[in-house]
């Protein structure tokens, strides 16, 4: 068994020009890692966690995101839910400003 420091520091494999990023699930990140991985701004990636839809363990004052919550973000599963609900939204929406 690997202990957690080498998992840890394991976290993002980078090539020098192209910044190719490899997300390992189970890896544990900070949220600056998360949000440079998931390429979104520090107030997203703070809604996204205040939301709920990244669960984050607040340690202290940083926030620690384990490898496979990104990956769940980034799945085409949770983007088809998301779109539905999405679009039932819209056509909740559009329904009540008809009647």
């Amino acid at each position: 068994m690997r202990d957690l420091s080498s998992r840890i520091t394991v976290g993002i494999n980078y090539t020098t020009q192209g910044e190719m990023m490899k997300i390992i699930e189970d890896a544990v990140y900070t949220r600056e890692e998360s949000q440079e991985l998931l390429k979104v701004s520090q107030s997203t990636m703070m809604r996204l966690i205040k939301k709920g839809i990244i669960k984050a363990a607040k340690v202290g004052k940083q926030y620690r995101i384990l490898g496979k919550e990104l990956l769940r973000v980034v799945s085409p599963e949770l983007e088809n839910t998301v779109g539905k609900v999405y679009n039932k939204g819209r056509r909740w929406l559009h329904d009540e400003k008809e009647s």
